[in-house]
């Protein structure tokens, strides 16, 4: 179990079950967006913020490891945490660990991200009270906090 994090509970519904009989594949992902876009939102980092700033957050990798198969009607727990952050919380990296009922560890998600000018269609930076919002979201035991790489001329 991670040191700090957030959690949610979802409850597998038949449209989240494949053809085995069990949640699909892309149902993980789709659970551990809601739960991020949750977590974000303890940071302030609403929808309506969101489309107020016109930013929003974009994803560069998407890792997901199955552990155990989750069948239909089971509730699921999504514990959501940081695991890295750049200093200036432009790029981070999220982690999903997906529970059972029965407590068993069904998936690891991991994602990596930034934040996109919806507008200019170019990364852009968060406000800084709202990077500093960010920065207090629940870390990981194993948190790394990313130095700011200094620009050579």
């Amino acid at each position: 179990m991670q040191n700090n994090s957030l959690k949610n509970t979802f409850e597998v519904r038949w449209s989240d079950i494949d053809a085995n009989i069990h949640l699909r594949h892309s149902a993980y992902a789709d659970f551990c967006a809601q739960a991020r876009l949750r977590f974000l939102g303890e940071a302030g980092l609403t929808f309506n913020k969101f489309k107020e700033l016109h930013i929003g957050p974009i994803l560069f990798r998407e890792e997901l490891k199955y552990l155990k198969e989750v069948p239909f009607g089971e509730h699921i727990t999504v514990e959501t945490s940081m695991i890295k952050m750049r200093e200036d919380a432009s790029r981070w990296s999220i982690k999903h660990v997906i529970f059972r009922e029965d407590g068993q560890k069904a998936a690891i998600v991991v994602v990596d991200g930034a934040w996109i000018d919806i507008l200019k269609r170019k990364l852009t930076a968060l406000p800084e009270d709202l990077a500093q919002n960010f920065k207090s979201l629940p870390k990981a035991a194993d948190f790394e906090l990313e130095p700011l790489k200094e620009k050579t001329i």
